[in-house]
């Protein structure tokens, strides 16, 4: 049960899939979008950008991107007491080597407090052992691509880590989807769903700009005079995402999530902000801040930041 509640607990993947539109439901979700008047007059095509986000690959291809460049990453997780004083803290400093066909990690400094560690440096904290299992390579991993097409991700015969790893893939790109495994959510991550839709406000706004970018907002937020029963049956609070104006790429993306199953409980932020190196679009900035809780284990908080820069183009 505790790797389940990771899934939505958690801001930590590199791949993903899209999943074959649903027409009828982007057209039930089309008839609750509310536009500022400056989109109006720009005349945009709703249902469509309504389908482009559905069925997006770029946010996919910018995290795909980062297995066949190299970059240095300023890593920092840190746990909390219920007081809010730090239990365990990591502060790296990683640089991704791309070679021919392979990359490979090397650990520049590593600081580290508390109990992060055990005695035989593994990690005493789930959120931890995941940020590695995505953003951390040991060894030499070769043969990757930045190709899209044609991944899809299935959880069948997959168990523990790479179960959930295959979930949280499918939560963090395609926000709203249906994902197997998770108990007792369901279908109540599907914000396209008719039947969830009616809980949620949309919006498509235009902002000022992100690094100069100017973009299209679309944010899907839950309704404020909503019941506590019909609260529990939703798990997003917010998706707001950032679409450049001129490619439809995201450049950013928030998204807040919180439920309460009984057995177990989450109250998670997470942020992504991209930029553009070259020809590649890439994250640069990762933000999580969680609070969870599972029967039979201890309530984990935690945040964590990854920065990345200096990128090498092969």
């Amino acid at each position: 049960m505790k790797t389940h509640l990771l899934i939505a607990a958690s801001l930590l993947c590199l791949v993903a899939g899209a999943q074959p539109p649903d027409t009828s439901d982007v057209e039930a979700v089309r008839r609750m979008v509310t536009m500022s008047e400056v989109v109006i007059r720009s005349d945009l095509n709703v249902p469509r950008f309504l389908q482009r986000i559905r069925n997006d690959s770029s946010y996919h291809k910018a995290f795909k991107n980062l297995h066949i460049l190299g970059y240095t990453a300023e890593n920092y997780i840190e746990l909390f007491d219920k007081k809010g004083r730090s239990d365990a803290s990591l502060r790296s400093t990683t640089v991704q080597h791309r070679d021919a066909d392979c990359r490979t990690m090397e650990v520049v400094k590593e600081q580290v407090t508390g109990d992060f560690y055990d005695s035989n440096r593994d990690y005493n904290y789930y959120t931890a052992q995941l940020y590695d299992a995505f953003f951390f390579t040991h060894g030499s991993v070769c043969g990757e691509t930045n190709i899209v097409a044609g991944t899809e991700h299935d959880v069948r015969g997959k168990r523990g880590l790479e179960k959930n790893k295959e979930q949280l893939k499918m939560l963090f790109f395609n926000p709203g989807r249906k994902i197997p495994g998770i108990p007792f959510i369901g279908n109540k991550l599907d914000v396209f769903d008719e039947e969830v839709a009616k809980y949620y406000n949309y919006a498509i706004d235009t902002s000022s700009s992100i690094n100069g970018i100017p973009c299209y907002v679309f944010r899907i937020e839950r309704r404020s005079d909503l019941t506590r029963s019909e609260r529990g049956d939703i798990v997003f609070d917010n998706i707001t995402t950032w679409f450049n104006q001129k490619t439809m790429e995201i450049v950013g993306r928030v998204y807040d999530m919180s439920y309460d199953a009984g057995v177990y409980d989450f109250d998670v932020h997470m942020k992504v902000e991209m930029m553009k190196v070259g020809s590649y679009v890439v994250p640069y900035t990762l933000s999580y801040r969680g609070n969870w809780h599972l029967m039979f284990k201890g309530r984990e908080r935690g945040v964590f930041n990854a920065t990345l820069h200096d990128f090498k183009i092969p």
